[in-house]
Formats: structure tokens, C-alpha cells, sequence
């Protein structure tokens, strides 16, 4: 399904006999127009509205992605090796060991 992105909307209620918090979630197919489906990963937290139906199912198009924790991983770890490189020699021997 090329432009089509299954989100999940998760919401905590309250059990009205125990008191318990419960997680309850729905599935929906969200409509992306750029394709960014590439660029979608597990738990990554996305904006989504409603708009007039486009197929049987799709009644959501994906907004934005607001928080994505693997890119942000990637991101910190870049700049970890980026910083491990040019702060000193003893960057270069850390490198040369791990190689």
C-alpha cells in the first residue's frame, strides 16, 4: 500500500470496578502524500487530521511527524562520534581500538 501508514492512537482509561488504569488503542490507515512512509519507524509520534474519505478505510492524512526517538538516537550518536573525533588525539586511539 504505496502513500499508506497504519498509526495507532493509544488512550489510558480507568476501570470502573478496579480503579485501574487501562491502555486502550485504535488502528487507523492515514493518506501520506509525500510518501514520508520511508521515513516512519516504530513509535514514532505523528500528527494526524481528518479529511473527507479517501478510499474505503482512509479517512486521516498524515500531518508532520512530531518526535521520532530512533532519528534522534542516530542524530545524538552522530554528534557523539563527530565531537569523539575532534576533541582530541585520544579520539583517534578510542577509533583505532574499536576498529
Amino acid at each position: 500500500m504505496n502513500k499508506t501508514a497504519t498509526v495507532t492512537v493509544s488512550r489510558q482509561i480507568i476501570h470502573k470496578l478496579t480503579g485501574k488504569q487501562i491502555e486502550r488503542s485504535k488502528k487507523y490507515l492515514v493518506h501520506d502524500a509525500v510518501n514520508v512512509v520511508t521515513a516512519l519507524r516504530a513509535d514514532d509520534v505523528v500528527m494526524i487530521r481528518n479529511c473527507p474519505p479517501i478510499s474505503k478505510k482512509k479517512r486521516f492524512t498524515l500531518e508532520k511527524i512530531l518526535k521520532s526517538p530512533e532519528t534522534e538516537h542516530d542524530l545524538a550518536r552522530a554528534n557523539a562520534q563527530a565531537t569523539l573525533d575532534t576533541a582530541t588525539p585520544q579520539g583517534n586511539a578510542l577509533e583505532a581500538l574499536r576498529s
